[in-house]
């Protein structure tokens, strides 16, 4: 079985990309389903600082790859409180 290996990406156009292997899939689908209202986010980044590891080589030449982000869970409830013009 081979490491997981995910990429995000700006392409040269601007298009986000995020390329995955069969592990990484795995992984990140993992991670997205284990998110709750009491562990709402978690972390991407190069090994070892994040609790999501993404890889740090382009696929592309011209290709700017992201190292480092948050994944957030959000209700509607908070977004209401906090955030409302994201619901209109």
């Amino acid at each position: 079985m081979a490491p997981p290996r995910i990429t995000l990406s700006l392409a040269a156009d601007g298009l986000f990309e995020m390329w995955l292997n069969p592990e990484g899939r795995d992984l990140l689908v993992q991670k997205l389903t284990a998110l709750t209202v009491e562990n709402e986010h978690f972390h991407l980044s190069p090994a070892p600082a994040g609790e999501l590891e993404v890889a740090t080589t382009a696929y592309r030449e011209g290709d700017r790859v992201l190292e480092w982000g948050k994944v957030y869970l959000r209700t509607d409830e908070w977004d209401e409180r906090y955030f409302p013009h994201v619901l209109k």
